[in-house]
Parts: C-alpha cells; structure tokens; sequence
C-alpha cells in the first residue's frame, strides 16, 4: 500500500499576479485515506486576493486548524479584530467559532493547510453492483 505525500507548494502560480488570476480559491483535499475515516480531513487552500464577502461568516460543527505555509492573510473571529497571518502562523478554530477570511494577498499567492476534525463523513453512495 502506497502513503500518500506531495509537496503544499507544487503548481503554483509565480511571480505577481492579476487581480482575476483565480475564479476563487482553490481547494484541495490531500489525503484520500484521512478523508474516509469521516473524522479528518487535510486540505491545501490556494487564495490569490479572496475573502469572504462582507457580512459573510463560517460557522461549522467542527474544529479547523489552519496554517499559512506561503503568504499573506487576515482571520477574523466574531467578537475579535482581525489577525494578522503570514509564513508559519497558526490558529486553531473551534466548533461553531464563527470565522472569516478578512484578505489575502492579491498579488503572491497564499497558501493554506487546513485540517478539519470531527467533519462528519459524507453520505456513502452506492455504486453499481453494490446492495444495502
């Protein structure tokens, strides 16, 4: 059985970016393996300039880890002022801490690692030639 690895930092964009470089941010999941167990799932987030729209904020029923691998970025915690995030920094987000991304930096890309803990696993389908 393989183990899964990569590098957080493959394929992406270089030097200055426009400001309509991504539709949006670009998130991927890394582990296939984690993100079966149902408890854990570990994601690379990819921002060139997003944020979350005015008014808007996250509020989910797990806890979140995120750290800032490259780049530069501002959280914010209902009730608190926005934090400054770049290279190394981390915050740990508890279950039902409403959240938002404040800005990220338009013209270098920022890097995220995001691991969610205690998301509930998705919904099994059924695939062909499977039974209940």
């Amino acid at each position: 059985m393989s183990v899964p690895a990569g590098n957080l930092l493959a394929g992406l964009p270089s030097g200055s970016l426009p400001p309509d470089a991504l539709p949006g941010e670009l998130f991927t999941t890394l582990t296939d393996t984690a993100a079966a167990s149902g408890t854990v799932r570990i994601e690379r987030i990819l921002s060139t300039g997003q944020a979350s729209p005015e008014g808007f904020w996250y509020e989910q029923d797990w806890d979140e880890f995120v750290l800032v691998v490259q780049g530069a970025a501002r959280l914010q915690l209902e009730g608190e002022a926005e934090r400054a995030l770049g290279p190394g920094d981390w915050l740990m987000i508890p279950a039902r801490r409403r959240h938002r991304v404040a800005w990220t930096d338009p013209d270098a890309p920022t890097v995220w690692l995001a691991v969610h803990i205690g998301e509930p696993k998705p919904p099994h389908k059924m695939g062909q030639g499977e039974t209940a």
